[in-house]
């Protein structure tokens, strides 16, 4: 491993991403409150969106859920939990593919639908079109790694990244990196946590921020009630010119008594 590859991509690139995205998010809060949004494009079209999205963000939760059990909690605590590796590999393994299918399959559905349908398509910011791509990227090449690695990695039971991704990965927020770990990692992997960190990095600054918006207040606050307008509902159409001012008085009503209907 060069020394540009240990210092710059396993020692400072984790920094610069989670510290962007740390305080981005603080930045973003503070400045952009109304802009704190996904943006939803539901009334531009629902039937594709009404299983894809679904597909999508579950799958992805699923996904998010094992790469933190994989990368935070070390292997010897599993073991002294009496869970066996190879135990371990099959509970990592086939929920794992089975969420990575369903984020696949929902995140082409939303692709497919943001291309196809024009309204959406028309509704596309050049932010979402790169964070589309930032986005694409990472889960297609982590699908590629436990695909290539895990599945069809033969009877070794495929590549344990506990033993070096994961001590690589704690070693950072323990201020400590030993970018040595990352040295003998198949480049799939490497490809994979490269996008992951440059996600991570844009992460603030795109429609991606509500997802660490929790709608905690949504059970408590009280209803909004909509009414309408009176007589906005109405099917008779309002008189049009003019009509007479109903006065006080028994005077003549002159042509300074008109006025116009609430028509006109």
């Amino acid at each position: 491993m060069s020394t540009f590859e240990s210092a710059v991509v396993w020692t400072a690139l984790p920094y610069v991403s989670f510290i962007l995205l740390v305080v981005g998010l603080i930045w973003r809060y503070r400045n952009d409150q109304f802009g704190w949004t996904s943006r939803s494009s539901q009334w531009h079209e629902s039937a594709i969106l009404r299983w894809s999205s679904p597909l999508f963000h579950f799958g992805i939760l699923l996904v998010a859920l094992g790469h933190f059990m994989g990368l935070v909690i070390p292997n010897t605590w599993t073991q002294a939990a009496g869970i066996p590796e190879h135990v371990y590999h099959l509970m990592a393994v086939i929920p794992g593919s089975i969420a990575g299918l369903m984020t696949l399959v929902g995140m082409v559905g939303l692709l497919y639908r943001r291309l196809v349908v024009k309204s959406v398509r028309l509704a596309t910011t050049a932010n979402d079109k790169l964070m589309y791509v930032l986005l694409v990227v990472p889960v297609c090449l982590g699908a590629w790694a436990t695909l290539s690695t895990q599945v069809l990695g033969g009877a070794g039971g495929g590549y344990d990244y506990r033993e070096t991704i994961s001590p690589w990965f704690r070693s950072i927020f323990a201020l400590s990196p030993a970018p040595e770990l990352m040295a003998d990692v198949p480049m799939v992997f490497k490809l994979h946590i490269v996008a992951g960190l440059v996600l991570f990095a844009i992460w603030p600054f795109t429609r991606l921020v509500h997802v660490v918006s929790a709608p905690v207040g949504y059970v408590t606050r009280p209803y909004v009630v909509y009414r309408s307008r009176e007589g906005a509902t109405s099917t008779v159409r309002p008189r049009r010119g003019w009509q007479p001012v109903h006065t006080q008085g028994t005077g003549n009503q002159g042509a300074d008594d008109l006025a116009p209907s609430q028509g006109a």
